[in-house]
């Protein structure tokens, strides 16, 4: 199966994170930040992988520290659970979410990339930071390897736009680690 637990303890965080990328979309979310649980279960539930996240951070601070080590966290995780010679690799997907729409396409090539097109009115949704919306998705894609690209074209709500990203990144990643049919690493390099 293709899972992955890892804890990581820092001086400003404590975070206990298991995945697996063939699960059904159970999620067991716990990060003291209510949005942010909101955001990690719908990103669960659209991706169909299972997700537990027990996170302790430094909310006193800020959610900061928080977000981008359940991020890092996730990243690792992901690169642990994946065999990027056996799937499909690439997945692109729109979310509709009302006014707004969120656009997500990625490679799971090993190149850490990210470019992030949204903007957001508020500054908080509830005590969710919305500027950490980018920051997490930098953290999980240095640390997973890849290469992400999200656009979000227009929305007003910034909890609807939110929201969209979080599922169109979850919808692309359940296309991208299908079993691929060609019997060895999508690459005409023959490696990544």
């Amino acid at each position: 199966m293709r899972t992955a637990e890892i804890t990581r303890t820092t001086r400003e965080t404590d975070i206990t994170l298991y995945l697996n990328l063939d699960g059904t979309g159970r999620a067991d979310i716990n990060t003291g930040i209510g949005f942010y649980n909101h955001m990690l279960t719908a990103f669960a539930v659209h991706s169909g992988f299972d997700l537990t996240v027990k996170a302790k951070g430094d909310l006193e601070v800020d959610c900061h520290h928080t977000i981008e080590d359940v991020g890092i966290v996730l990243g690792q995780a992901f690169a642990k659970a994946i065999d990027r010679s056996t799937i499909v690799r690439f997945g692109s997907f729109s979310v509709p979410m009302d006014e707004a729409l969120a656009e997500c396409s990625l490679d799971i090539s090993g190149r850490p990339y990210l470019v992030f097109n949204a903007h957001f009115n508020a500054p908080l949704i509830g005590q969710y930071d919305t500027s950490m919306t980018e920051h997490f998705f930098l953290s999980f894609a240095n640390n997973s390897g890849i290469t992400l690209h999200i656009n979000v074209p227009y929305g007003r709500d910034d909890h609807h736009k939110a929201e969209a990203i979080y599922k169109a990144v979850a919808h692309s990643l359940k296309i991208a680690v299908q079993k691929s049919n060609n019997g060895g690493v999508l690459s005409s390099k023959g490696v990544l």
